[in-house]
């Protein structure tokens, strides 16, 4: 079994092989890691998010997170919109300008995966999926706990 503190390695070997594997777009695209992912994280959850749902999926700090929305915003990849029934809440959307990244953005996620999961059978990728998740559910309902 592996110990807390090889998991935690393993999750951060992860995260930096994903923007290692990312930095060759971002640096063509002009782009800091962060502002495509904040991208693909409203692509993935079309259902409208605000900055605070982003931080919270992506465990950004917000006051760099915001740096980064402002900035999307004025280039015109990021509409805000108000939130009908509670004016405080402004909700973050993709332009069609942000499509092509978008489209990018996904294709090296996607070589990425294939790339990481290069020697798991289908259903070793399956049943670290269900881990993942049960992991995942685990994480939300500890975050919850008030210490």
């Amino acid at each position: 079994m592996m110990s807390g503190e090889n998991s935690i390695a393993v999750l951060q070997n992860y995260l930096e092989a994903y923007e290692n594997y990312c930095k060759p777009l971002c640096r063509e695209l002009g782009m800091p890691q962060m502002a495509l992912d904040i991208l693909l994280f409203l692509a993935y959850n079309p259902e409208g998010c605000t900055a605070k749902d982003i931080s919270r999926g992506r465990g950004f700090k917000e006051n760099i997170l915001s740096v980064n929305v402002n900035k999307l915003v004025v280039e015109g990849y990021l509409e805000r919109l108000s939130v009908e029934g509670d004016r405080r809440k402004v909700q973050l959307v993709c332009t069609q300008k942000a499509q092509r990244i978008i489209e990018r953005g996904r294709a090296a996620q996607e070589a990425f995966f294939a790339e990481i999961y290069d020697g798991l059978t289908e259903e070793d990728r399956e049943a670290g999926m269900r881990c993942l998740k049960v992991i995942n559910e685990n994480a939300d309902r500890i975050k919850r706990l008030r210490f």
